[in-house]
């Protein structure tokens, strides 16, 4: 279950997801030495885990001395997400003068018939 937990946080994923994510992928399940689908703890058992580490004091301890080994070895545990952040072109809109002022006066639609320019 520790290792279960490891790669909750190491991939961000909630209860929910880390079940899927070892259901889903295979190098998850031979990380684990689970060998069937059928194995693997569900989102309650997880959470169940990672409480009663919790109501002991010992999860933060744990992943604390975790942190320190993997340093010895040379080691960083980046956690987060990945978020898209690429930057898209929008059309940009091209209005005379005269239109940005009847569009302004509130009679904009007076400058276009079935969505086009007319």
């Amino acid at each position: 279950m520790m290792k279960v937990v490891f790669l909750q946080r190491l991939h961000g994923a909630s209860d929910q997801q880390i079940e899927y994510l070892i259901k889903d992928r295979i190098s998850f399940r031979d990380f684990l030495d689970i060998d069937s689908v059928d194995n693997v703890p569900d989102e309650k058992t997880v959470w169940a885990f990672k409480n009663a580490l919790a109501q002991a004091g010992t999860f933060d301890l744990l992943f604390g001395k975790f942190n320190e080994y993997l340093g010895t070895l040379g080691l960083i545990l980046n956690e987060g997400k990945i978020i898209d952040a690429s930057f898209v072109i929008a059309p940009r809109q091209r209005n005379t003068r005269e239109e940005n002022k009847t569009i302004k006066e509130g009679k904009g639609d007076e400058l276009w018939c079935c969505g086009c320019r007319a």
